[in-house]
């Protein structure tokens, strides 16, 4: 071969190097993250998934990618969203709440699904007990049907003792009936009267605070519901024209204005979570990883909110803040 044919030979090849080698490379094992919230709203919990997969050693967009699925409040299309990640043969699925996971449940029996909830799985049918879940099917839990009792109680402590309590559910979401009939028990035990609103929009929010304001409700409890924690700075100032002592269930709303809440870490959940996907990138398998429950919880109290609403708070309700924003 003459020596111009040579260099020009070699020059060809030393191109076609680095895309061949780029061909060879494995692709990132995918996981799929799969909600029926909005993605403004989730911004921290992602923060806090992401962080659990960091501590495994996976870091997004290094050495795994995300594939992201928002239903935005609109449960009907999660069935379409779950089928899409399923039919995507990702390494794994998180998700949150009981909706998405019997959905996941019917659609594979081999895709690790590792998911977070308020209630019991095991009462759902969704894993065969909490140490053992069996099937592929494994998560966090921090049974929030179970906390109604103290965010009533807290609510009771600082509002007068003949107001009537107020819960607003979403009627599409599917802890509205169950939810409902906890807090009726809760308020039962309390001697409080209970009203149920419902909002299935925004636009329902006026309707259902100007139905409160009629019937004198003095204390009201936020279920919770994607819509509501993405809506959350309509709901407080609605609350707040309306003097209405609020309670809700994660930190975003006192943060955010609202009075106070009471519930598990929701960003401490995701981030177990992200520690579980990890530990199944890794080769664990779902069935040999039981159910966690939550252990850190957390009670908020924004005190400036308080003023505005008139309202004292018992030094022995302040004592056992986690936090007080003033």
């Amino acid at each position: 071969m003459r020596r111009r044919d040579f260099i020009t030979s070699l020059g060809i090849a030393a191109a076609a190097w680095p895309r061949t080698v780029r061909a060879q490379q494995p692709a990132l094992p995918v996981i799929g993250f799969l909600s029926a919230g909005y993605p403004r709203s989730w911004a921290p919990l992602v923060a806090g998934f992401r962080q659990g997969l960091s501590e495994t050693g996976f870091v997004e967009g290094r050495n795994i990618s995300i594939e992201y699925r928002w239903a935005e409040g609109q449960f009907e299309r999660i069935p379409t969203l779950a089928a899409n990640l399923v039919q995507r043969q990702v390494a794994v699925i998180f998700t949150a709440g009981p909706a998405p996971v019997r959905v996941l449940k019917t659609l594979t029996t081999t895709i690790p699904v590792v998911f977070s909830m308020g209630e019991d799985p095991v009462k759902l049918g969704l894993v065969a007990s909490l140490n053992r879940p069996g099937g592929n099917i494994t998560g966090q839990i921090f049974f929030d049907n179970l906390l109604f009792g103290k965010r009533l109680g807290l609510l009771d402590e600082c509002v007068p003792k003949d107001a009537a309590f107020g819960l607003l559910v979403n009627p599409q979401n599917p802890n509205a009936e169950p939810d409902t009939k906890d807090v009726q028990i809760a308020a039962d035990a309390l001697g409080r009267q209970l009203h149920v609103f419902k909002a299935k929009t925004e636009g329902d929010f006026g309707p259902a605070f100007e139905d409160m304001a009629r019937l004198r409700v003095g204390g009201l409890c936020v279920n919770v519901d994607f819509l509501f924690i993405d809506r959350r700075e309509q709901i407080i100032a609605l609350a707040e024209r309306r003097s209405i002592p609020a309670i809700y269930d994660r930190r975003d709303f006192p943060v955010a204005g609202g009075l106070m809440s009471y519930g598990a870490s929701q960003a401490d959940s995701l981030r177990q979570c992200g520690i579980y996907v990890g530990r199944i990138l890794k080769g664990e398998k779902p069935t040999d990883l039981p159910v966690q429950q939550s252990t850190k919880f957390e009670f908020i109290i924004n005190l400036k909110t308080a003023k505005v609403l008139g309202l004292s708070i018992p030094p022995g309700v302040l004592a056992i803040a986690d936090e007080v924003i003033d």
